[in-house]
């Protein structure tokens, strides 16, 4: 009898320990997905798609900062083509990303756009470190929202190569709370999303964008 109730207070230990444990690792996971590194100097700066103006405006801001001379801006899929057909003139996310670069102080002549329109976050390190390998550069610097940071950086590694060198950075003026971020839908659902992503980036990529 007495080995039945020492049993059973283990196994209440234990229950409770993983009680708390999960607890903890609940209200971490914001915490956890973000994973910025210290600035430095980089051949470009590359504003990823989403969460305009904020990375735009950071961007910028590093920009005249001095660590790169350049900033590319990634062209997400627009229903641009089926709108021309109408007569109807488009402006995509990448325009007034641009726009944004340009107001912050960034030159024009220093702001470029990736011609074909990408998908998803697999399709943008694919299209960016081809666009080095293509220009010979060798470092790039990734501006994106914080939460985000941690599949941009399991992304590279595996699409990027080892021959390429990462920095990323989140924008702090993107709104996500990532010490309370079950609060709010939004940021719930960037967590999960971004967590689902990294699911999919350590699996290997099985679940691929439809135009794949």
């Amino acid at each position: 009898m007495a080995r039945k109730h020492s049993f059973r207070f283990v196994a209440l230990i234990i229950a409770l320990v993983v009680c708390v444990a999960g607890v903890f690792a609940f209200r971490g996971a914001g915490r956890w997905l973000v994973r910025e590194d210290p600035l430095g100097p980089a051949d470009a700066i590359v504003v990823l798609s989403g969460s305009m103006p904020a990375r735009a405006e950071e961007a910028g801001r590093i920009f005249n900062l001095g660590f790169a001379h350049e900033v590319w801006v990634s062209r997400p899929v627009s229903p641009a083509e089926e709108l021309e057909d109408m007569g109807i003139h488009y402006l995509g996310e990448e325009d007034f990303n641009r726009a944004v670069l340009i107001h912050e102080g960034v030159p024009e002549s220093d702001v470029s756009i990736f011609p074909q329109p990408i998908v998803n976050t697999e399709q943008e390190i694919e299209e960016i470190s081809a666009q080095m390998r293509r220009e010979g550069k060798t470092s790039v610097m990734i501006v994106t929202s914080a939460q985000h940071t941690r599949r941009v950086r399991a992304l590279w590694r595996k699409l990027a190569g080892d021959d390429l060198r990462l920095i990323v950075r989140a924008a702090p003026q993107d709104p996500f709370d990532a010490d309370r971020w079950w609060r709010n839908t939004s940021d719930t659902f960037s967590v999960v999303r971004e967590i689902l992503g990294l699911l999919n980036a350590w699996t290997g990529l099985p679940v691929r964008p439809h135009s794949y």
